[in-house]
Parts: structure tokens; sequence; C-alpha cells
């Protein structure tokens, strides 16, 4: 098509559908208008098209068309935005080619890392020293390009007087996990300007949302010590985008849903029904799904009048026997959350987990932070499989994460600290292959006990046969996966159980009554007050205690009370006692001991017996002087009772409590 027929066209189509959205843009001071591409698919045949193969000058034309429509906007410069484009155009970043570039396309990825948003110049006004003349040059490299010529002849010389400037943007965006499963996920970076780096867009562009790009395909000359290369670097020069994971405000709620929402708050049955809607495809497993959401709608954040910060987000832990549906109910649990994340054994590192330093020189401007899963997951739930396997050097960024809740880096010439404000669904495998509920949590999972003492709830999944419940599984599972029957269908359709977290997380802000608070205290204190001696386990300890506030608070979110009444304390209490009894019961003195739930190495028992082994060692040095053989003092500590003296010794010499000169032989320290 010519030029005069795209731009006649294209007015004919505005001023058909878009009139009155043209005048309200003016109006209302709006800087572009977003087109319905398809619309215009319907409207012509050719035009769409020749906008599709030459977009750079066809766009330009299209927008000149808006002075042809009679509405008093000859002056108005608006932006041209197409959305709705047809499938074809739609690629993933791996398999963009030579052949794509000036052409628009369509990707889909999460925004990886962003640069800050900082003015460009667009036009560059220069004078020539010869006749003085001004040239106009439009800018659309990354360095300035002065004029070839000017009319009088003159090549040389050029002094640039005067510029206009646009804010611009840059940010790298990567494919979306779900589709590069077994593959390193590709990247590209795309070039925003104007108003897409609004206050309102640059949200949607900061690292961790994951957004869909209108834009051309354009190249970049590469430079390899300051000479042109012959591989050029891509970008996409974008047109139009937009969110394709809603944040929580940006979940559209309407008076229908609200309705909705409040009835089930009212249901007296909605702790079944939010049961039901978590993964309903997994028999069982009640506990831990009515935890899991608890944790989905969170307690609340409290800022002391010190200004230090007590979490509201709660943490878990999933510990259990292979094929007990760990990493599906964390998969799924994952996707019912905006921003949720999933992420999985060896392949994730400290960087992967907080934040890295890395240096872009070509497009962002030197050294750039690169946000990791716990900051693109702010305000969200990250699940993290195979905890165990990731290296304990990495772990050790989990401390400031999980209870601060902020990322703090010092590196290169970046100083930060990033929000963290992140829930953690971690699963695990024991050791052995198979959970031993006779063995303490340390002696189970490859996990260290600063960060296992940082889950507020820990939880046992065991693969125990059982002909009854053996079979309502294997019916469970062909009614599922194969028969496709309704009942295994969630109770709560899942876009409204997301709103209906949304609103809860919004408008629900709970205190907690002075009966909660009681009941609380009250469990908590007399399970501490078993402790007899300074030999007893200890039951529960003050991060305990927290907790049960923050499951209260969420029980009382559920049902978008004010309050936090004695029914949430209760409730909370009884996830607490179902996550001790699994993980702290004590088989030698029959009491829940605090120190094997959190994974400490020596336990209540252990360490009473400890002091009987140090007490003989004491008598006996008396007959055998510094050097006491080791034959000795475990015949002399099966005598006092205990039972398992070789065992408890050679505890105390790994811990260098003692130590051996020679074999057979140990001396105190």
């Amino acid at each position: 098509m010519e030029k005069e027929e795209i731009t006649e066209k294209f007015s004919e189509f505005l001023n058909d559908f878009y009139k009155n959205d043209l005048i309200s843009a003016a109006t209302e001071g709006k800087k572009f208008i977003n087109i319905d591409f398809s619309l215009l698919d319907k409207f012509d045949v050719e035009l769409p098209d020749s906008i599709l193969e030459n977009p750079e000058e066809n766009i330009s034309l299209v927008e000149d068309s808006i002075k042809l429509i009679d509405t008093g906007l000859a002056e108005a410069k608006l932006k041209i935005r197409f959305f709705n484009l047809p499938e074809s155009k739609q690629i993933r970043i791996r398999n963009i080619r030579a052949e794509h570039i000036g052409k628009i396309v369509v990707v889909d990825g999460i925004v990886k890392r962003a640069s800050e948003v900082r003015p460009e110049v667009s036009e560059a006004v220069f004078s020539c020293p010869e006749c003085e003349a001004r040239i106009y040059v439009i800018q659309k490299e990354r360095m300035i390009r002065p004029p070839i010529r000017c009319d009088c002849g003159n090549t040389r010389g050029f002094r640039l007087i005067d510029q206009k400037l646009y804010d611009a943007r840059w940010v790298a965006i990567e494919e979306p996990s779900e589709i590069t499963t077994g593959e390193r996920p590709s990247e590209i970076m795309v070039f925003l300007k104007e108003d897409l780096t609004s206050p309102k867009m640059r949200n949607k562009t900061d690292p961790g949302n994951r957004i869909k790009i209108v834009g051309i395909l354009k190249q970049l000359p590469k430079r390899v010590k300051g000479t042109i290369s012959r591989q050029l670097e891509i970008y996409i020069d974008a047109n139009f985008v937009e969110a394709v994971e809603l944040e929580w405000e940006e979940l559209e709620i309407t008076p229908e849903d609200e309705n909705k929402i409040l009835e089930l708050a009212k249901d007296p049955e909605i702790y079944n029904k939010l049961i039901g809607s978590i993964a309903p495809a997994l028999y069982g497993l009640e506990e831990i799904k009515e935890a899991i959401a608890l944790q989905l709608f969170g307690g609340e954040a409290h800022i002391q009048k010190d200004k230090s910060r007590v979490r509201g987000d709660i943490h878990y832990l999933l510990v259990g026997d292979p094929s007990t549906a760990k990493s599906v109910l964390m998969k799924v649990v994952s996707s019912l959350i905006p921003r949720g994340r999933y992420v999985s054994g060896k392949g994730v590192t400290a960087a992967g987990l907080t934040a890295s330093v890395i240096k872009d020189e070509e497009f962002l401007g030197g050294w750039v932070l690169e946000a990791g899963v716990l900051v693109l997951c702010n305000r969200s739930l990250c699940a993290i499989d195979e905890f165990e396997k990731i290296e304990k050097t990495d772990l050790i960024a989990l401390h400031e994460a999980m209870e601060q809740q902020t990322i703090s880096i010092a590196k290169a010439n970046i100083v930060a600290t990033l929000p963290a404000q992140t829930a953690i669904l971690g699963g695990g495998n024991p050791k052995l292959g198979r959970f031993d509920p006779y063995l303490p949590i340390r002696e189970q999972i490859n996990v260290p006990e600063t960060i296992l003492a940082r889950f507020d709830l820990k939880f046992a999944l065991r693969d125990i046969p059982n002909p009854e419940i053996d079979a309502k599984i294997a019916d469970h599972i062909l009614k599922a996966r194969h028969f496709g029957e309704d009942e295994v269908s969630p109770v709560i359709e899942i876009n409204l159980f997301k709103k209906y977290i949304a609103y809860a997380r919004k408008n629900c802000h709970p205190k907690l009554s002075r009966e909660a608070g009681e009941s609380i205290k009250n469990f908590f204190v007399k399970l501490r007050e078993r402790v007899t001696s300074e030999e007893a386990p200890v039951p529960i300890t003050l991060r305990q205690y927290e907790a049960l506030i923050r499951l209260a608070e969420a029980s009382a979110k559920v049902q978008l009370r004010d309050r936090v009444t004695e029914e949430d304390a209760l409730r909370a209490i009884n996830l607490m006692k179902a996550s001790l009894r699994q993980f702290g019961f004590e088989p030698e003195t029959g009491k829940i001991d605090i120190d094997r739930a959190e994974g400490l190495r020596v336990t209540s028992a252990q360490r009473s017996k400890i002091r009987i082994m140090l007490d003989l060692l004491g008598d006996l040095g008396k007959i055998y002087g510094k050097d006491i053989p080791t034959e000795e003092i475990v015949k002399r500590g099966v005598e006092e009772g205990v039972d398992n003296a070789e065992e408890i010794l050679r505890k105390m010499l790994s811990e260098g409590i003692l130590y051996s000169p020679k074999i057979g032989i140990v001396q105190k320290l």
C-alpha cells in the first residue's frame, strides 16, 4: 500500500471505532491509545499486513493519521499501541532469528533485571560551522549520530546545540519456567520509552513480573575492542506491554465476586472447603492442606516501637518418603498465588535465591542487580523442593530472608537491601530414603539447624502400607486422572480462590483478642512448665509462640474477621500439636522435645546421658589419671543406665568434649 493510502485507511478506521477514545485521550492528557489489532484485521485486509511487514515506517504513518480526524486534535501527538496481534507473531525468545529483524514480534517472559529510568536523546539539533544552518537528526542508535552532510556541502565539524529527550529503560526478559523444562531459559533485551516508563508501567516491568511484549525486533552493532563485530546484538523496541501475571491489587474483584467471597467467609465449612480446593487430585493430607491454606492467607507483619519488624509470612517444611506427592503439592500451591515460584534441588544457588550483581555495559550501562527467586516472589510464596540438596554455603543466604525478610547485598559498587517478604514452602527427603519417627530431624535431613529452626511448622509425609487407605488412594487416582469425575475438582473455583485470598490480604488485618492471646499463652506456658530440671526436654520456644500468633491471624483472615478469636487460637494450637508430635516426640522420655523438632544436635535425653558420662570421667580420672580406658568408661556407663554409652562417647569425641590421644584411650579437654 502507498503511504497516502495507509494514512487515509487508518484515519477511517480510527474515525469508525476509536473516535471517542481519541477525544478522551486528548482531553485527559494521555500520551497513547491502545488499538485492538484483531479489530483492524476485520476492518481491512491489506492494512494490517502492511503494518506487520514494515512496522517502523508504517506505525509513524498511522500516528500521523490522527491529525486527519475532524475532532480538534490537529495538535495532539498520541502514540499508537497495538495489542491482540495474530498468533503467528507470538514467538519464543529462543526461536527469534535474522528473518524477524525489522518485523513485529510478540514475546512472553519474566523480567530478570532492569535499568533505572533515564532520559535519552530522541532528536538532536546540530549547527553547521559553514552556513550555521540547523540540522535535525532523529537518533535511533545507542550513540548520538551527527548529520552526514549539510545542504551547503559541509561534512564535518557539526556542533550539537539542542536535543529532544524522552524517558527510557532497558529490561532483560527470560522465558518463563513452564516452557523451559530441562532447558536453559533464553533471554532478550527490551527497550521501553516514553509512556511505557510511567510509574505504573515501571512497577509492571520491575524484576519478577511476567509480561507480554509487542515490539519491533531491531539490531544493534556490537563492538569488540573498539571495532564493529560481524555478530549483531538484537533487542525489541517495545510498542505495547501488558502484565501476564497480575499483582494482588490488580486482580479485578467485581461486586458479584465480593458477594461470593463474603458468603464463603460466613460458611461454617469454609476451612474444609479450602482444604478441598488445594490439590484435590491428591488424596488426604488434610492437616497439611489446612496449614497451607493459612500460609496463603498469611499472618500480619508487626512493626515494634523500637522499629524492629516481626514477620507475618509463614514458613513450612515438608519432609517425607518418596512417592508421597510432596513435589506435586508444592507445584500446585505455587500456582495458586500471584508471583508464586517453584524451584528445586541442585539448581538452586545463593545468587539464584537472593540476588547477584552482574556487569552489562552494552545495554544497562555497568554493574546491575539481578534479582533472585525470593526477591521475585516478594509478597508471594516460593516453593523450594529438594531442600536438602541445596549446598549448605548457599542455604546460609536464607538466614536473613526467612526472619528479617530482606536481602542485603554489597558487591562491586552496589550496596542495596531488597525486599523479600516471601513465604517459603520447603520440601525434602530423608537421608536414608524413609522417614524414621524415632530419629531427630537433624539426623534425617541435611539442613543446618539454624535454618530448620526458622520454619514455623514441619510436617512428615509417610508412606505406610494400609490396605483400606491404599484402596481409597488408588480409587482417587483413577477418578482424578482417568475417569475425570467432578468430585476431584476444587470445591472453590481457582480464580475465585485467588480473589478470595487477595481480598482477605487487602481488606482484613485482624488484631489479637485477649481471649485468643490467653489461649496461646496458656498453651505455651503449660508446655514449658513441664520442664522440671535443666536436663528435662524443652517442649516449645518463643519461635513457636510467634508462629502460633501468625497462624491464628491467618485463620481470622479466612473468615474476614477484624479480631483473632479463641477459635482461631485453637486451630493454630492444633496444627502446632500435629507438627510437634511428628517431629518433636522424644521416645525415651515420652515428652515433646523441641530440640528434636528444630534439629539441634543434642536432645535433652542425650544431654543428661552426656552429664552422667562426664561425672563418670571425673570419678575414673581419680583412678587412672588423664588417660582413661575407653572400655572402662563404656562399661561403667552401661552400669549407670546409659545403654548407648559407646554412641554417646563417640558423640562427645566428635563434638570436642573429649579427645583420644591414642586408640582405646580418652582424655577430657
